[in-house]
């Protein structure tokens, strides 16, 4: 597949989510722009986390198809999988670190499985990521003797390790202070802007969403499905669905802020 491609970075078409019998998304269909700051939002239990895992491989959709780049991922075989897997980074709720590696360890992990570089090559991105990050200095730290907020970070660096052309995060602000989470924030954005890096963010978190998100999509427990999709501020301000309306001017008390 050609960097001179055109067209939306992921399409979602007709996919169906679930486990054994349960069904939790139904014919979902969306596209993700390249270059987008998207986000997947809906209360608890709507399917946000099962959406991702279908999206990224993790399951397969019972139903339907997951694009990128117009290229259906889930047939291809081995080799072109791997290929696939090469153009995204995902950043794990948890950060997901393996705690008896450094950082820099860590980071280095998907340079050792999908590049043919020497040790000393890897070793030298895996800093550089580090660095794009705010973590220079702390390379040979351990998961344990740095912050959640830290973590988060490394966890970030790993994922950006292989220049992904899309980046997921599944909730990236879970567990961290209004500080923090603002200032992981501005770093999304500085990742799009420095490198044009397509990001798909799962998350609730109402400040977030205001702040970096160009479009939303909105899940429903009980509609198996998305209710909304759009920047946040025009549904919030002009959606007659109740459910959009409550969870996005109300869900954490905060008032909608304007565009000015």
């Amino acid at each position: 597949m050609s960097e001179t491609e055109t067209g939306p970075a992921i399409s979602v078409s007709d996919i169906r989510c679930g486990y054994d019998e349960t069904v939790v998304l139904d014919k979902v269909s969306f596209e993700v722009s390249t270059g987008e700051v998207f986000f997947i939002i809906g209360g608890s239990g709507c399917g946000k986390s099962t959406l991702l895992r279908n999206m990224i491989g993790i399951h397969r959709p019972q139903a339907g198809s997951v694009n990128f780049f117009g290229h259906p991922f889930e047939q291809d075989d081995i080799d072109a999988r791997r290929e696939t897997l090469k153009r995204f980074g995902v950043l794990y709720q948890s950060s997901a670190l393996w705690s008896s590696f450094t950082l820099r360890e860590n980071v280095a992990l998907p340079l050792e499985e999908y590049t043919e570089l020497t040790k000393r090559e890897i070793e030298e991105i895996a800093t550089l990521k580090l660095a794009q990050v705010g973590l220079t200095g702390f390379e040979d730290y351990y998961p344990a003797e740095i912050s959640g907020g830290m973590k988060k970070r490394a966890g970030l660096a790993r994922a950006l390790a292989l220049d992904p052309q899309i980046v997921f995060l599944d909730e990236p602000s879970a567990g961290l202070d209004p500080i923090t989470s603002r200032k992981l924030d501005e770093l999304i954005l500085q990742i799009r802007e420095l490198f044009g890096t397509t990001l798909v963010v799962v998350s609730h978190e109402l400040a977030s969403i205001y702040s970096i998100a160009d479009r939303v999509i909105m899940l429903d427990k009980s509609e198996k499905g998305i209710i909304a999709q759009g920047p946040p501020r025009e549904l919030a301000q002009n959606s007659r669905d109740p459910r959009v309306t409550e969870f996005l001017r109300w869900r954490d008390r905060v008032d909608v802020p304007s565009d000015e």
